[in-house]
């Protein structure tokens, strides 16, 4: 499938929130869509929230009827480390383990496996254990965290520095500033409905093998350093974008109105675009170099995995 055959590229911007009043505030999805009278690389952008976990999944189910050649990226972790999904329970990839998830025992305050750390409760106290502390830190990361999340260990100059002074964050950690483990375990049974809808599932599905296709995706790596949390910022590297990109002084006031105004749909809408620009590598993506892909799954980064 070439460049142009693509007909939508949706990136999500994720929460794990248990309510859903906050899924409907913090989950935002950039959609581009190819034709549909607009002027952005051949299509048209549109930037929306309002939607639950659930929901999103419904919807990407519907939209993948009218649109199958559609690609969509997710930023929470599609697995956990080989040790623990195949060593200790006994999965032999991802989607198995997806199927043996208990994501709300594991964050439930009553919980004592201390693994599962950053969020205290009965049986835990939410520090993070010696067991992924000193020379053991690599065992809270699978190796894709490792691979484009530590700037010291990246090869390609230009992909180092969008992570540079950024820790890498463990999907064990349940809780407390830049945790992932709670949006990644409340993703998972999406990825499930997705995969049973007839999605495949990048690195568990061979890319190209069949349509929709699903990836996980990293924010950082799309939007690079920026501090993105405060509004000014964003309102200044929008800016600077719109002045030195086609695509984005081709958006819509609303949209770039929204980005600017939300941390989660700024997110959203520069990844959309990354993932608009890149959207001929998904076709092709390549096997991931690290043997025990198929059980931790791997972060698409672009143009590395082409």
């Amino acid at each position: 499938m070439g460049r142009r055959e693509v007909e939508r590229v949706v990136a999500v911007d994720w929460s794990g929130d248990q309510s859903a009043a906050g899924q409907r505030k913090k989950i935002w999805a950039g959609i581009w869509t190819a034709g549909a009278g607009g002027s952005v690389d051949g299509g048209r952008v549109r930037l929306e929230s309002g939607r639950t976990r659930e929901e999103v999944g419904e919807w990407l189910i519907g939209m993948a009827l009218k649109t199958p050649r559609m690609v969509v990226g997710f930023d929470f972790c599609f697995s956990f480390p080989k040790w623990f999904v195949k060593g200790e329970l006994g999965c032999g990839d991802g989607p198995a383990f997806w199927e043996l998830v208990d994501g709300e025992r594991w964050l439930a305050a009553e919980c004592a496996d201390g693994r599962f750390w950053g969020k205290a409760g009965t049986g835990r106290d939410g520090k993070r254990p010696a067991e992924f502390s000193g020379e053991r830190l690599h065992r809270m990361l699978r190796a894709t965290d490792i691979d484009c999340k530590i700037a010291a260990v990246i090869p390609e100059a230009e992909r180092a520095a969008r992570v540079r002074g950024i820790a890498p964050k463990s999907v064990f950690q349940v809780g407390g500033a830049g945790s992932v483990g709670t949006a990644s375990l409340r993703g998972m049974p999406v990825l499930k409905r997705l995969r049973a809808a007839g999605f495949a599932v990048w690195p568990f599905d061979r890319a190209g093998s069949k349509w929709p296709l699903v990836v996980e995706m990293y924010t950082r790596l799309n939007t690079g350093a920026v501090r993105k949390s405060n509004a000014e910022a964003r309102a200044a590297y929008l800016a600077k974008k719109l002045r030195e990109d086609a695509a984005y002084a081709a958006l819509g006031r609303g949209v770039m109105a929204k980005a600017s105004g939300s941390e989660d749909g700024f997110d959203a809408l520069v990844s959309c675009m990354v993932m608009t620009a890149r959207r001929g590598e998904f076709a092709g993506l390549r096997t991931p170099k690290d043997s025990g892909y198929r059980v931790e799954g791997w972060t698409w980064a672009p143009g590395v995995n082409a």
